[in-house]
C-alpha cells in the first residue's frame, strides 16, 4: 500500500498537470472562436466561386473546349494517384490524426494503392512522418500551419499542388481532410480535386447542400468569354482548386482546435477524478494510521494500569 507521502505527491502532481491541461483547453477554445470568426469572409468567397464554376460546369462550357489546352481538365491514364492528407503537426488532439490516417489507408485500400504508385503531399507533420515510415514517396511536406491561416501563407503550398499535377508528378489528386461540423463531431472527407470533370464539380457542390450551403445564382444557360474560354478557364479554374484546398485547410484547422479543446477538457475531468480518488485513498490511510495510533496509545495505558 502507497505511503501517505506517497499519495500526497501524486495529488500535487496531479493538480499541477490539471493545471496545465485546463489552460491548454482554454487556449485551443479561444483559437476555435478566432478561426470561426476569421475565416467567415472567405467561406462566402469561396462560395461564389464554386457557383461561377458550377455554372459553367452547367453550361457545358468544358464540354465544348479542346481539353488539350486546360492540363487540369485533361484526363490521361492514371499511373500514380497523389494523396493530399492534412494533419496536425503536434499531438493531444485526441483522435484527429489517427481518422485521417485510417481514412487515407481506406482510400488506398478501395484503389489498389501502393507506394509505388502513389504520392503523399502532407501538410502536417504527422501525416508526412506516419507514410514516410512506410516507404512512401512524400513530393510535398508542409510544417507549422499557423492557428489561423492566411491564403499568403499557402499561396505557394496551393501552386505547388497544381504544378506537380501539371508536371505528371502524378495523374489524379484526392484530398482528405477533417471536416469540422461542431466541436463535439467531425466527418473525415476524401475529396477527389483533379482532374476536373464534372463529377468533381458536382460532387463538392452535393456536400455543400448537406453542409446547408445552398447556391443562390441562376444557372445560365451559355457564357460570352472574353478573349476565349479557354484562357478564361486557364485562370479560373486554378483559382477554383486553390479555393477548394485553402477551404479544406481552414476546415481542418478549425476541426484540429475543437479537437484540442475537447481532448484536453477530457484530461481536465480524469485529473478531477482521479484527484478526488486519490485524496479519498489518502483521507482512509490517514484514518487507518491515526486509528492504529490511538489503539497503540490504549494498549500502553492499558498496559501500565
Amino acid at each position: 500500500m502507497a505511503s501517505l507521502q506517497d499519495i500526497k505527491r501524486r495529488i500535487a502532481s496531479t493538480k499541477k498537470t490539471r493545471q496545465i491541461t485546463s489552460a491548454m483547453q482554454m487556449v485551443s477554445t479561444a483559437k476555435l472562436s478566432q478561426i470561426q470568426r476569421s475565416t467567415e469572409g472567405y467561406h462566402e468567397y469561396a462560395y461564389r466561386l464554386k457557383a461561377v464554376v458550377s455554372h459553367l460546369i452547367e453550361a457545358h462550357v468544358l464540354d465544348n473546349v479542346d481539353s488539350s489546352h486546360l492540363p487540369m481538365v485533361a484526363k490521361r491514364p492514371v499511373k500514380k494517384t497523389g494523396i493530399l492528407l492534412v494533419t496536425s503537426d503536434r499531438g493531444l488532439v485526441g483522435s484527429y490524426n489517427a481518422n485521417i490516417i485510417k481514412k487515407t489507408n481506406a482510400l488506398m485500400k478501395e484503389h489498389n494503392l501502393t507506394p509505388e504508385n502513389t504520392v503523399i503531399l502532407a501538410i502536417g507533420g504527422n501525416g508526412a512522418d506516419f507514410y514516410k515510415k512506410r516507404g512512401f514517396t512524400v513530393a510535398l511536406e508542409h510544417r507549422g500551419l499557423s492557428d489561423v491561416p492566411t491564403f499568403n501563407e499557402v499561396r505557394q503550398v496551393l501552386k505547388t499542388v497544381i504544378s506537380l499535377y501539371e508536371a505528371e508528378a502524378f495523374d489524379s489528386l484526392h484530398m482528405v481532410y477533417n471536416h469540422f461540423i461542431n466541436r463535439l463531431q467531425a466527418d473525415q472527407r476524401n475529396v477527389q480535386l483533379l482532374p476536373l470533370t464534372r463529377e468533381v464539380v458536382e460532387e463538392t457542390k452535393e456536400q455543400e447542400d448537406e453542409d446547408g450551403q445552398e447556391q443562390s445564382f441562376d444557372t445560365m444557360s451559355a457564357y460570352d468569354s472574353e478573349p476565349d474560354t479557354a484562357t478564361v478557364l486557364n485562370v479560373v479554374l486554378p483559382q477554383y482548386i486553390q479555393s477548394l484546398v485553402f477551404e479544406a485547410l481552414l476546415d481542418a484547422k478549425t476541426t484540429e482546435h475543437a479537437a484540442s479543446s475537447t481532448a484536453m477538457s477530457s484530461a481536465t475531468d480524469s485529473a478531477d477524478d482521479l484527484i478526488s480518488t486519490l485524496s479519498l485513498q489518502y483521507n482512509r490511510a490517514r484514518q487507518s494510521q491515526i486509528t492504529t495510533e490511538i489503539t497503540e496509545i490504549t494498549g500502553g495505558m492499558v498496559a501500565l494500569e
